[in-house]
């Protein structure tokens, strides 16, 4: 008897989806409520613009990013996918607790070290059980559900935030969905193809190995360099998109955190739909290009705003956000390039080094400040982003139909 392909809609799919959501609406949360969280603590707007609480958090989640990845080689995707949801979950609520800065910092390190392993295991874990057929389109769901948890941050920051302890609440439903996520895990199993090289001689979550062979390297960089014209648009143009519409004279007043929650319903939409394109093209590099043409064309619309209303540059975030709408699509490619043994290693550590790529694009964009202007400096390293990430995608093989069953040598 043939065996049953497994659902769109199966259990694990479900879980990662969900898993991812929480994971986003923790992140964005910081974001939206670090300004009036820190206050409450009692500093002054001068101390809150010194905090290096998001530097911290960042190096949790790149840390996070290698120790998950590694686990989830040695010891399996299952186990790392729920330790990382039980870490940050208890993170969360952890952080409704802080009483000072130092205490804070701590736990938002804590939180990001945990934030750090859902999406790769969740990736990794749904890639190896879905058929290659429905590979995109499940990892697709995972990411589009999943980042929706941006705009659930920014509605619950609206409803709850105007009291001065009110982000407490904030983090406490955050910590709350996580543990919710817990009950759903009886069922799920863990992934075939893990376990029929867990009892191997087989070695397994070599990081290292990622940068000792010329042609493993070419792949995991590439696969990093890829995501670049993400965080150029959500951390630069998108945060900054006041500043940057003030020196355009747009006509109203913008409010960078209502651009990031509708760039992210719109990145949600890109999500999904990518991966209907990738499987109607049997293409994971064609999808990719058309998201990134999309991409191009709605940062060249921004910098263009000049007197404009508005309501048009919430439109271009929209525009902007859809274009970028491909973080499943370009972790699964990442997680389809490598054997079942390292992969991830690879799907975990990929998406928290191409989260991290934000500082290094931010310090591109502040070194040219003071000799191009603000506005200037902001679409030159656009172009060096672009021009980064378009050689990364030419370099980087099609994975669509690929198997993966296979050991890395």
């Amino acid at each position: 008897m043939e065996k049953k392909s497994p659902s769109l809609f199966n259990l694990a799919v479900i879980v990662g989806a969900l898993g991812y959501f929480v994971d986003v609406y923790d992140l964005l949360l910081f974001s939206i409520i670090r300004i009036p969280s820190l206050k409450s603590l009692g500093l002054s707007q001068e101390a809150v613009d010194r905090t290096n609480i998001l530097n911290i958090q960042m190096i949790g989640l790149l840390l996070g990013g290698i120790i998950w990845g590694i686990l989830g080689d040695k010891k399996g995707r299952l186990k790392v996918l729920f330790a990382s949801i039980i870490l940050y979950s208890l993170g969360s609520i952890a952080n409704g607790f802080v009483h000072n800065v130092t205490q804070y910092t701590i736990v938002r390190f804590l939180t990001g070290l945990g934030l750090a392993g859902e999406l790769g295991a969740g990736i990794t874990l749904v890639s190896e059980i879905m058929p290659k057929e429905k590979r995109g389109l499940a990892t697709s769901l995972v990411a589009g559900i999943g980042l929706s948890g941006a705009v659930f941050a920014y509605f619950i920051k609206v409803r709850f935030g105007s009291s001065p302890e009110g982000w407490r609440t904030c983090y406490f439903i955050g910590g709350a969905l996580g543990f919710l996520l817990l009950f759903l895990r009886i069922g799920i199993l863990e992934s075939g193809m893990y376990k029929s090289i867990e009892d191997k001689a087989v070695r397994k979550g070599a990081f290292i190995t990622l940068f000792t062979n010329g042609k493993r390297f070419k792949k995991y960089s590439t696969a990093i360099l890829i995501a670049l014209p993400n965080w150029f648009v959500i951390g630069i143009l998108i945060t900054f998109s006041n500043k940057f519409a003030s020196i355009m004279k747009v006509r109203d007043p913008i409010d960078p955190g209502k651009g990031i929650m509708v760039a992210y319903v719109a990145i949600s939409v890109g999500d999904v739909l990518i991966g209907f394109i990738s499987q109607w093209l049997k293409s994971r590099k064609a999808s990719l290009w058309i998201f990134n043409i999309i991409t191009v064309i709605g940062v060249v619309w921004f910098f263009n705003l000049q007197d404009a209303a508005g309501s048009t540059v919430y439109w271009v975030c929209a525009i902007l956000g859809f274009g970028t709408g491909f973080w499943a699509m370009f972790v699964t490619m990442a997680a389809e390039q490598f054997g079942t043994n390292i992969r991830a290693t690879v799907a975990t550590t990929v998406p928290n080094m191409a989260r991290g790529s934000l500082a290094l694009v931010a310090l591109l964009f502040n070194s040219l400040i003071p000799s191009q202007g603000y506005f200037k400096a902001g679409w030159v390293t656009g172009i060096i982003v672009f021009a980064i990430a378009f050689l990364a995608l030419a370099l980087t093989e099609e994975t669509y139909g690929k198997e993966l069953n296979y050991i890395e040598a």
